[in-house]
């Protein structure tokens, strides 16, 4: 077992180098039993270490920059309830860069509200997948676009529940407050 003063000394370290963010809500035991070692009940020793959220963003994909303004519109409760309730799925995003690479995030609104990197949370399977180029996503993120034309004119495709995809407009125009594309 991991005694107090190693995780604390090296999280103290992490954080000075700037690596405390290395990974997406990352939760870390906290120390509170008495002989030292790590149990998972609360402690104000560790409370500032307890939680640490990594940007979704990735460089080689500008507007996924949108995926951090749509969790953090998110993060209000009454607002991811009332996301839940109005999408009722999981929706996947696969954006396409310049360099023609793709990369995946999804948004949970079928039980969690949570935003992440992938097809979709761990043992679950997105419900619609909207396909387009990244400045597409970002022309949609900031209202200069709408789903319904970029699929018209085949920038957006759309793999699964079509119905499902008519839910998300509303809650992109969410992020479009929080997105600074």
């Amino acid at each position: 077992m991991l005694k107090r003063a190693t995780l604390i000394k090296g999280l103290e370290l992490l954080q000075r180098v700037g690596k405390l963010a290395f990974c997406r809500s990352l939760l870390i035991p906290t120390l509170s039993s008495p002989n030292n070692e790590l149990t998972n009940s609360p402690s104000p020793i560790t409370s500032q270490y307890s939680t640490v959220t990594m940007s979704l963003k990735e460089d080689a994909w500008p507007s996924s920059a949108a995926f951090d303004a749509i969790a953090s519109a998110l993060s209000d409760d009454s607002e991811r309830k009332d996301a839940i309730k109005k999408g009722g799925a999981i929706f996947a995003f696969t954006l396409k860069n310049a360099e023609g690479e793709q990369k995946e995030w999804y948004i949970d609104l079928k039980e969690t509200g949570k935003v992440g990197k992938g097809a979709a949370p761990e043992g679950k399977s997105p419900s619609v997948t909207l396909i387009l180029p990244d400045a597409e996503f970002a022309k949609l993120i900031s209202g200069k676009a709408n789903a319904q034309k970029l699929y018209m004119g085949g920038k957006l495709k759309i793999k699964g529940d079509i119905m499902k995809a008519t839910k998300m407009e509303p809650i992109l125009k969410k992020a479009q407050t929080k997105a600074k594309l």
